[in-house]
């Protein structure tokens, strides 16, 4: 099981697609229970994910965790602006980091700040320099103004990055100004091209860490839980004040409320089933797809028009890596990769897979 926790609903950035800071009231900017509470849940070969807000303002509550419990992975997720300030011996605890950043250097800071790339990846030198040999996870947010293949290949060659993993910014913005032309005319080709530049790279040997693909493949190879992401199946989230809720983003919404810290057990949240429902259960898909996200599947906050996009998008990447399956094969069959390298997640390192 995966445990989520929230440090701080407070940010240091006020990103364009985000918002910035949780309201104090629904997401408090402190921990208001005790770390021995977390025994109530917490069993030995747990995992635990540190979010928020940006989770390293409260090193001090990161560093009491890992002291206490013996997780059998440690993953952080940040916006990378405050990683120098971590002692280099808690760092190199971090089974995966993942860090948020868009693309190039203009798109980060149209995004995020003027000033956010530079001291990004100024921290992620910091990072490999202090012995960091972790999985380092590029989390990009995808918008009108992204081009897929320009962004991740950008991200891959800064030679810093493990892995990349993109989602799609579908949530809690207005409607894209040409959401349809941007999907058929630069997401979807974009795909193709850096499909095709992935699978000609395995023909030298070399699987490339791009998480979507490699984890749609591994869906398709080794299947998987529904939603991808794990959202109540293997990952709960416990909130600053003590809420445990099943999506990390749901923390207002009464369905993916489970229960609190101080009255709850292990066994009643493994009791808990995600709401999902059509179109996705009668989808020739979902086996791979699962649902997609969560949040996206339940609230649809962009309506029909907007489940039609995700649908799409969802079956148009799934579709290309199952097109060139039998490509992959062969090479698997001629021993030039190894099932292995293929295989991401190796455990549930929060990233949703299904983009």
């Amino acid at each position: 099981m995966l445990f989520i926790l929230y440090t701080t609903g407070r940010c240091n950035l006020r990103c364009r697609y985000c918002g910035g800071s949780f309201d104090d009231s629904i997401v408090p900017w402190t921990v208001r229970y005790s770390v021995d509470d977390l025994s109530r849940i917490l069993r030995d070969g747990d995992d635990i994910a540190f979010y928020g807000g940006e989770p390293l303002l409260n090193i001090d509550f990161i560093r009491s965790v890992m002291d206490k419990f013996n997780a059998s992975h440690y993953i952080l997720q940040t916006n990378g602006l405050l990683l120098n300030k971590l002692d280099p011996d808690l760092v190199k605890r971090f089974d995966t980091i993942l860090v948020s950043i868009d693309g190039p250097r203009w798109l980060t800071d149209l995004n995020r700040g003027d000033g956010v790339y530079d001291r990004v990846v100024e921290n992620l030198r910091w990072l490999r320099r202090v012995g960091y040999e972790g999985d380092l996870v590029a989390r990009m947010t995808v918008t009108e103004d992204s081009n897929i293949y320009r962004d991740v290949r950008h991200l891959l060659n800064l030679g810093l990055f493990n892995h990349i993993h993109w989602q799609l910014s579908f949530i809690w913005v207005e409607p894209w100004h040409d959401l349809w032309g941007w999907i058929r005319g630069s997401y979807e080709p974009g795909l193709r091209k850096l499909l095709d530049r992935w699978i000609e790279r395995m023909k030298s040997g070399v699987v490339e860490g791009i998480a979507p693909f490699q984890g749609i493949l591994t869906r398709i190879l080794r299947g998987g839980v529904k939603p991808p992401c794990g959202s109540g199946v293997d990952s709960f989230t416990v909130v600053s004040d003590g809420r445990i809720i099943a999506c990390p983003i749901a923390v207002r919404e009464p369905w993916a409320y489970v229960g609190r810290l101080e009255e709850i057990d292990r066994e009643r949240i493994e009791c808990y089933k995600p709401p999902i429902g059509e179109p996705c259960l009668s989808c020739k898909y979902f086996e791979i797809c699962g649902g997609r996200c969560l949040y996206t599947h339940v609230e649809r906050l962009w309506g029909d028009e907007g489940m039609q996009a995700i649908c799409e998008v969802s079956k148009f990447i799934i579709d290309l890596i199952l097109d060139r399956m039998p490509i992959i094969e062969r090479l698997l069959d001629k021993g030039i990769i190894a099932e292995e390298q293929l295989i991401y997640p190796k455990y549930n390192n929060t990233i949703e897979i299904m983009p």
